[in-house]
């Protein structure tokens, strides 16, 4: 991994998801293509109109420590974060109405309304996941990690973590006794360490990144390389608010035509990003009508720019000021950003686009994307199991705050009132009300979805059985065989 694992309090924002992903597990967890598939949980109900979440909990589990999964372990849990003001960004914690005991394996939780994406919520990483309430101290302050899943903590320091099986866990054990996350910023570092046989496995944008460079080399080394179209977009951002020229559609979609998708592609990311049409993957559940991807069209860009009123050669003017745009990157937050944006500023300087590339670190992107200090920024979609209403409300409803994540387009006379009716549509309506979310940011070119990221790890030959994870905040140990 590329850096230590940190806190594993799961209720707190501080740790690495998938290395909490080892301990700790959730009521309902998020399968391949959005199933959603029993795990604490065997069995749920929603009622009353969607008002109440009636849950049967497995038997026979005991967390690591040997203190029963029951409906007491579960409140217990519960109380630690629903319904308080740090988690209300979820919509279970905002509509929470308070929760009943019914028997030892049955708990009713009560909301206010129904709640959007209510099985996607507690299907996360954090703060959905549960913890023995034996592993606080007397003043309920967490103190070690202690799940019902299939690891235990062993060892951590800022080198490395180490994982026991818990051999009593209830579900499938793991074929192997012991997981070593060896902490190796340097990607150059990992590549190494993985050809010489030191790490069976690498991979995850959140755990340790690949670029597309580094599978093809791995793969021309001979080294296996799963590689499939995962649940993020890589998505150009506008902000008209800070750069008048696009407010024009017409040069929002002269920027869209201005460069070709498949050609970087193939050039940068080695045909291993999909180019993109819509805001999210077929692999993302009500993820809409599938749009036609725009192919690069010069004179049809510098077309649209002179219908616009830009003007001249070189960098295009207009009323004495030059079509000038700033796009920001941050290499930390998504590997490949610079030579994307790059790549961008010559084929849109073809057309009469000046774009000019700021790079920022991963903390300052956190600052100045929320505060909208760009023109034009490259984001990434939130992914499984945050989608499709991740993204569509945190990055996209222009009152909800969203921290650092910033927002990919805000309209808050037009876009706005789509979004609050696909949060509020019934199970019948809810497809036809997102779509037309995305039919109208298709429509006004809010936004340019770029590529699907595609989900890329690489292991020795020793490692068989691997599949990548549903969700980038899951480590994948599930059915590997160890070889000698």
């Amino acid at each position: 991994m590329a850096k230590p694992a940190g806190s594993l309090d799961p209720h707190k924002y501080i740790g690495l998801w998938s290395v909490q992903d080892l301990i700790y597990e959730p009521l309902i967890r998020y399968g391949h293509g959005g199933k959603m598939e029993p795990a604490l949980a065997t069995e749920w109900a929603l009622e009353d109109g969607g008002k109440l979440f009636r849950l049967k909990l497995r038997q026979n589990v005991t967390f690591q420590d040997g203190t029963p999964w029951d409906a007491k372990a579960m409140t217990w849990n519960l109380d630690r974060w629903i319904g308080k003001d740090a988690h209300n960004w979820m919509n279970a914690s905002r509509l929470f109405d308070g929760h009943t005991i019914v028997d030892d394996h049955t708990v009713e939780i009560r909301f206010k309304e129904p709640v959007l994406g209510l099985l996607y919520e507690f299907s996360y990483v954090r703060p959905s996941r549960f913890l023995s309430p034996s592993s606080v101290d007397g003043d309920g302050n967490y103190q070690k990690p202690i799940g019902t899943g299939p690891w235990m903590e062993e060892s951590a320091s800022n080198a490395s973590s180490t994982f026991m099986r818990y051999d009593g866990y209830w579900g499938e054990r793991p074929a192997f006794e012991h997981i070593d996350l060896m902490v190796l910023p340097d990607s150059r570092s990992r590549m190494a360490a993985l050809r010489a046989g030191e790490i069976d496995l690498i991979g995850g944008d959140f755990l340790a990144p690949i670029k597309a460079t580094e599978a093809k080399t791995l793969q021309d080394a001979g080294l296996p390389v799963a590689i499939e179209i995962g649940t993020m977009t890589m998505v150009l951002g506008f902000n008209p608010d800070r750069n008048e020229a696009l407010k024009d559609r017409k040069v929002r979609e002269a920027i869209d035509i201005g460069f070709d998708r498949s050609a970087i592609s193939q050039v940068l990311f080695h045909g291993m990003a999909e180019p993109a049409a819509n805001l999210f993957p077929s692999t993302v559940p009500l993820s809409g009508k599938r749009f036609e991807i725009a192919t690069r069209n010069v004179e049809r860009a510098a077309s649209l720019l002179e219908e616009a009123g830009w003007v001249g050669s070189g960098v295009r003017e207009k009323d004495g000021k030059k079509l000038a745009i700033e796009l920001v990157v941050s290499e930390e937050a998504m590997a490949g950003s610079r030579a994307l944006g790059e790549i961008l500023q010559a084929q849109l300087g073809e057309v009469g686009i000046g774009i000019t590339i700021r790079s920022v670190d991963h903390a300052s992107r956190h600052s100045d994307i929320p505060a909208r200090k760009f023109d034009m920024a490259l984001f990434y979609t939130l992914g499984a199991p945050y989608e499709p209403f991740g993204t569509l409300i945190g990055m996209l409803l222009s009152t909800f705050n969203n921290g650092v994540d910033g927002k990919l387009a805000i309209d808050a006379a037009n876009l706005d009132p789509l979004l609050l009716a696909a949060a509020s549509a019934s199970e019948d309506q809810v497809e036809a009300a997102t779509q037309a979310v995305y039919d109208w940011l298709h429509d006004n070119v809010a936004l340019l979805p770029l590529f699907y990221a595609p989900v890329i790890w690489a292991h020795t030959d020793r490692v068989s059985g691997f599949k990548a994870p549903a969700t980038e905040y899951d480590l994948p140990f599930e059915h590997v065989v160890l070889g000698s």
